[in-house]
């Protein structure tokens, strides 16, 4: 049997869309690294018992009950003393880790702390107290019929940071999975061309779309699944990203870095995210010279030299715009490759001969320059989204052929 967890996000400002809720999400991926299974995810309000009804309902039934949030020093925070309540103790300080927090801050900060040290420096009795590496409120552990109950920080990478010490330490699940990263394939195309491996199979499948890649998750025995994946890596081809790369930014920074290859961008519609999505990646300026934004005609004629004849006569949104646009940038980073975008991510400012949605890219360097077009379609966040994934799959392909 796998190691079963469940996890409670306590939040009002997440109930009412003011803040998204990411810890559940990153904790199910990892805990689905490590073989175990997140059965629930539940979203509660501040309210003690809707906290202790939570409890009420697992303890006993799974391995791990993870909750975030709530454990701040405002009224609306009721996690710590619902955990009290749940284990019938009072709250006690723990000087000695909250004191190291005091002095991991500024002399002007710890007024502030010394003000909260009686909410934030405290725990159940019987519970352990977690120190906090990042911010200011201690987590607790606990356990009870033959669960263990980690309570922590809902602020994102503060969960994170004491989350992971607690992983580190779990043991791994019988369940082995793989990920396999196709790109350039829709998740219909995908299911039709492995179709027949997956007849009569016990092994787990699941298809994550996303812009211009989709994910294939195999979860089963180890020995079953790598031999899937093996198959399912020869029917695809040169469209699945390497064992072990999970995104096409890691993929872009990973093929770069080990040809010795510099690589820059210049970015119109997109506004800088094909740079942000590549410099969340460790390592990325090994390969990764920056990013241009030239939002405005101006700025493409000024920092690019795309000169204003091709502006007044082809526009922006144009073949010889992209190509002068990432000639630009190859130039001005001195860059080995250089991806340019721009386009029309709307919602205005489309036209019948370029409509919102149309983007073209331009690639220079490693080969023959050229430029490409594509049509979107959606909101002006997907397209957005859809150009990023297309340049990072433009960088991809040209950085394997060189």
């Amino acid at each position: 049997m796998p190691y079963r967890a469940v996890m409670a996000a306590v939040g009002d400002e997440l109930l009412r869309g003011i803040v998204r809720e990411d810890n559940a999400s990153w904790l199910a991926a990892e805990l689905f690294k490590l073989g175990w299974q997140l059965e629930v995810i539940e979203v509660l309000p501040d309210c003690e018992e809707a906290l202790l009804d939570f409890l009420r309902r697992w303890m006993g039934k799974v391995d791990l009950v993870f909750v975030s949030g709530g454990l701040g020093s405002t009224p609306d925070d009721k996690t710590r003393t619902a955990i009290a309540h749940y284990l019938g103790t009072p709250l006690v300080l723990c000087d000695d880790l909250f004191d190291q927090i005091v002095l991991r801050h500024p002399e002007e900060m710890r007024y502030y702390l010394e003000s909260v040290r009686a909410s934030q420096g405290a725990v159940p009795q019987g519970a352990e107290p977690v120190f906090n590496p990042i911010g200011t409120a201690l987590g607790m552990c606990f356990s009870r019929d033959t669960t263990t109950v980690i309570v922590l920080p809902g602020i994102p990478w503060e969960f994170r940071a004491m989350a992971e010490e607690f992983l580190k330490q779990f043991p791994r699940g019988d369940r082995y999975s793989a990920q396999i990263v196709v790109v350039g394939w829709f998740e219909m195309d995908l299911k039709e061309k492995i179709a027949e491996l997956l007849v009569g199979r016990e092994e787990g499948f699941s298809f994550l779309p996303a812009p211009n890649s989709v994910t294939l998750v195999i979860s089963g025995k180890r020995e079953d699944v790598e031999d899937l994946e093996k198959k399912v890596r020869s029917l695809v081809g040169e469209d699945c990203l390497p064992p072990g790369v999970f995104s096409l930014p890691q993929a872009v920074i990973e093929e770069a870095a080990s040809k010795g290859f510099m690589i820059a961008s210049a970015e119109s519609c997109t506004g800088g995210m094909v740079g942000e999505v590549i410099t969340e990646i460790p390592g990325s300026s090994q390969a990764f010279l920056g990013s241009a934004v030239c939002y405005s005609n101006e700025s493409k004629e000024n920092v690019l030299g795309v000169s204003r004849e091709i502006l007044e006569r082809d526009g922006a949104v144009s073949r010889p715009c992209a190509l002068s646009m990432a000639i630009g940038a190859r130039k001005i980073y001195k860059a080995r490759l250089a991806v340019a975008i721009t386009g029309i991510a709307g919602p205005e400012g489309g036209s019948r001969e370029k409509p919102v949605g149309t983007v073209w890219f331009g690639v220079s360097g490693l080969g023959e320059d050229k430029a490409v077009e594509r049509h979107f379609s959606g909101d002006r966040q997907t397209i957005r989204r859809l150009a990023t994934a297309t340049a990072l799959e433009l960088f991809w392909r040209r950085l394997k052929g060189a």
